[in-house]
């Protein structure tokens, strides 16, 4: 008999509720009369109680509502209602400085769950950290890397010359002059080296690399300077081996201009570039200023340049419609030799039609080269009328005949 039953129960089980189990388990009992609920509650593993219950449920028709699996306040109750100062508690373990004690024994130490859920049972709490993880989502917290928007620098002008900038690019996008975003990346060390991120690779087969990234152990390192065309959504990448000066920085737009600039706008008379206010394309630095009078004397353009305010280069276009695709590009890549710099920088792509350029450039810059006053005074500068520390032109000293 129990054989018989069980099988029934099994068959049936997956389609049954609490309630149409604990039902159907109490008509079996009762079909077989005294004895009924021992032989049942062996072939299905349910305890006595629970058919008992079912029993009950049977001979009294009203003590449910139809459609309800129990009582209303039936079943186990929720961790926060029968500890009601749980949420309390875990909401000054997150934030102690804000909502709890300063001392708290989370303020220096990681958050996590498990972490969390120790601390709190110290405290005399029974929860699980998957509990903690549900309660924490209930008080409207989330897993979250921290976002660098935070600025050191609060500079009055910084809306100023956001406007600036974003009015003078329409105004030459619309006169179909090149429209310049220019920055140095990251310089790289070049070896078999970690790179973050990963990629698909034969199962089991790991890409291996050396154990720790010391400058010691590689080939030199790559800084690669990029200008990145507005317009026409084309990036174009001069990867240097030697130091990120601004000598350096010009002589890679002066190689854009030859093998691309001067192609795509045969007709243009200037540029305008945007830059940040740091590094090699200083806004300060009389070298930078220099060496672009010597672009502008060479090529007969003149050139328009504007500075991002002190701790805004996040916000220069080249750092988020170029250099984030060249990095996801080269991901778990081991960058071993300037050649394979070269070919991951110039296939990369986006899905917006991003194309790049790349070329290694082997020449040696000169760290801590000076410019005198006298030849500061030389150069054709003229300062913009809004914000001139930040917005200037640099016009050729002679024209030449195209």
């Amino acid at each position: 008999m129990e054989d018989i039953i069980r099988s029934k129960y099994l068959s049936l089980q997956s389609e049954f509720n609490e309630r149409q189990r604990r039902l159907w388990a109490a008509a079996e009992a009762i079909s077989l009369g005294h004895g009924g609920i021992s032989i049942v509650s062996r072939a299905t593993g349910m305890s006595r109680t629970t058919i008992r219950k079912g029993i009950n449920e049977l001979n009294n028709k009203d003590s449910l509502t139809p459609n309800r699996i129990r009582r209303k306040g039936g079943g186990r109750k929720k961790t926060t209602t029968l500890q009601p100062k749980l949420l309390e508690s875990l909401d000054a373990l997150v934030e102690p400085t804000a909502k709890g004690d300063p001392m708290s024994p989370l303020r220096w130490t990681t958050k996590s769950t498990r972490r969390l859920s120790e601390i709190l049972t110290h405290q005399g709490f029974q929860v699980s950290h998957m509990q903690v993880y549900r309660l924490l989502e209930k008080l409207g917290y989330q897993l979250a890397a921290n976002r660098k928007t935070l600025s050191t620098c609060n500079d009055p002008d910084r809306n100023t010359q956001f406007e600036f900038i974003n009015a003078q690019s329409t105004k030459f996008m619309k006169k179909g002059c090149p429209v310049l975003s220019i920055d140095a990346k990251k310089k790289e060390l070049i070896g078999n080296f970690k790179q973050d991120g990963r990629t698909w690779c034969p199962k089991g087969k790991p890409t291996l690399v050396q154990v720790y990234n010391f400058p010691s152990g590689s080939l030199g390192k790559a800084t690669p300077y990029g200008v990145f065309d507005l317009r026409h959504n084309i990036g174009w990448v001069n990867v240097g081996i030697d130091h990120d000066t601004a000598e350096f920085a010009v002589e890679s737009l002066r190689r854009w201009w030859l093998h691309l600039g001067q192609e795509l706008y045969p007709h243009t008379k200037e540029l305008y570039l945007t830059a940040d206010g740091g590094g090699s394309n200083d806004s300060r630095s009389r070298l930078w200023k220099y060496c672009l009078q010597e672009l502008a004397d060479a090529t007969d353009l003149t050139i328009h340049v504007s500075h991002f305010p002190p701790g805004t280069s996040k916000w220069n276009k080249i750092e988020h419609r170029l250099f984030n695709h060249i990095s996801m590009n080269w991901k778990g890549q081991p960058l071993t030799s300037l050649d394979v710099i070269i070919n991951l920088i110039g296939n990369t792509t986006s899905s917006t039609g991003l194309k790049v350029y790349a070329m290694k450039d082997d020449s040696k810059y000169m760290t801590k080269r000076k410019i005198s006053d006298e030849q500061m005074k030389m150069l054709k500068i003229i300062s913009n009328k809004i914000l001139a520390k930040w917005n200037y032109t640099i016009k050729p000293r002679k024209i030449k005949n195209r």
